[in-house]
């Protein structure tokens, strides 16, 4: 961290002996950059808003574009208009229906996946050892057929089996199988790619797993560094150990810059507090402690952190027989169950959005429609406000400022930065739409640190301190 006030032109302190605070200083400054490293606040680049799961014996490299196809499919047959969409999800008359709706479509013909993990725990199960081994290798091949032909999301990876005694063999097998065929085919891993470990109870599975990919670099020539995991979050004994502490700080330095994310699993979480199936909901009181424990303990530590899944999903009841339609009884059917899984799931965004949490699990490819229709109407109901706020703290030159009946200080620059940055970056806002609200830059934007605009405005040259 650049020492800021060395930068700076201050006057000596007229009551203070310099030298006599030399060793108390050395301290604090020693303390100050311990504190950056561990800290280094949010890692450039966009942060996916969901991560779908999908089976490994189902993986192909168009899994993508058949996912967005399903999405289209389920928007254009039961809200084909704004006015649809505000009575299913109960908004109806909102004034940001008519861009909301256009933006839904929009976005998922241009990019309907953001994320995709291929799946050999859960939503795999445990199958004979050669069968697994087969879904590996053609996992493998398909990956490098996605990158051959430009198919795969933005963001992809593969979740393995837990790290336990019984699957740990497993697990790492089909981890190797997978990349070690992908390599071969195709010379190198897709663009972010990530592995995924569930259900981390003890910090050696941490720090086994980083070893692991270390060996895996170096054998399949791959730059160090470059094979990154998440953990899931989804056992009591990570949020607190049998001591009382959280280990998830410590998971961050046994990962040895290694741990992309932190992504919350809400019901393996909830069925081991003996909390029963029925009331195992994201909304639950048990998953908002967890996940407060979470942004606590990884607040500014450049992990990002993804909420888990809504398990209801909108699938319709009924089913058209070849070329003949449905009744007007089953068509209400399945319109009522659709509602009902599309209001929870959109509910559920909602909570996890103004908890904080940017990203969440999708499980069906009709749930995306209700991910960004809440993802967009999360910022755009926020976002005049808030480029009043922030262009008003700009031109104030970061002066604590008040607008209506709203106080920002310093802190809340940043804050209000990076809502813009997260509603450009999921597609709710355009960045030209966020240049006129605020009266920033592009290389504001690109910047990403309030502190270096207050800088560059006011002259002081001061360094961003992250």
């Amino acid at each position: 961290m650049p020492d800021v006030n060395a930068t700076r032109r201050i006057p000596p302190l007229p009551s203070l002996n310099q030298g006599r605070l030399a060793d108390v200083t050395a301290d604090l400054r020693e303390a100050n950059l311990e504190f950056a490293r561990r800290h280094p606040g949010d890692p450039p680049g966009r942060q996916p808003v969901h991560t779908v799961y999908g089976g490994a014996q189902l993986f192909g490299a168009d899994a993508a574009a058949k996912i967005g196809g399903v999405a289209r499919r389920a928007m254009e047959e039961y809200l084909p208009t704004p006015q649809s969409l505000g009575e299913m999800l109960g908004i109806a008359g909102h004034p940001a229906l008519d861009a909301v709706h256009a933006r839904v479509r929009d976005k998922l013909v241009r990019e309907a996946v953001e994320d995709f993990r291929i799946d050999f725990e859960d939503g795999y199960g445990n199958r004979p050892d050669d069968e697994e081994d087969h879904h590996a290798v053609v996992v493998g091949e398909e990956l490098a057929r996605g990158m051959k032909e430009g198919s795969l999301p933005p963001f992809i990876g593969m979740r393995v089996k837990p790290l336990n005694e019984e699957l740990r063999l497993r697990s790492m097998r089909t981890l190797d199988v997978v990349l070690t065929t992908v390599v071969e085919r195709a010379g190198a891993l897709p663009d972010h790619f990530v592995v995924t470990i569930p259900k981390v109870t003890t910090a050696e599975q941490v720090s086994y797993t980083a070893e692991v990919l270390r060996q895996i670099e170096k054998t399949l020539g791959l730059a160090q560094g470059s094979l990154r995991f998440e953990v899931m979050v989804e056992t009591p004994q990570i949020i607190l150990d049998h001591e009382g502490r959280s280990l998830l700080p410590r998971l961050v330095e046994l990962a040895e810059g290694r741990l992309a994310g932190a992504h919350f699993g809400t019901y393996d979480y909830t069925a081991s507090l003996n909390i029963t199936a029925a009331h195992q909901r994201m909304g639950h009181v048990a998953n908002d402690f967890a996940k407060h424990v979470i942004q606590v303990t990884l607040a500014g530590t450049g992990v990002w952190l993804s909420d888990g899944s809504t398990s209801v999903l909108p699938v319709p009841v009924h089913r058209a027989e070849p070329g003949v339609a449905l009744d007007a009884a089953r068509q209400a059917e399945n319109r009522a169950a659709m509602q009902q899984a599309w209001r929870l799931h959109y509910h559920d965004v909602l909570h996890s959005l103004e908890g904080g949490f940017y990203q969440g699990w999708d499980l069906h490819p009709a749930q995306l429609v209700t991910r960004y229709a809440a993802l967009y109407l999360f910022f755009l109901d926020g976002i005049d406000a808030a480029g009043a706020r922030l262009k008003n703290f700009v031109e104030k030159a970061a002066q604590a400022t008040l607008v209506g009946n709203v106080f920002d200080d310093a802190a809340t620059g940043q804050g209000l930065l990076n809502f813009f940055l997260r509603g450009i970056n999921s597609g709710a806002v355009t960045e030209a739409e966020a240049l006129r609200m605020t009266g920033l830059t592009d290389d504001d934007f690109r910047g990403r640190s309030f502190t270096r605009i207050m800088s560059a405005r006011t002259g002081a040259g001061v360094a961003a301190a992250h």
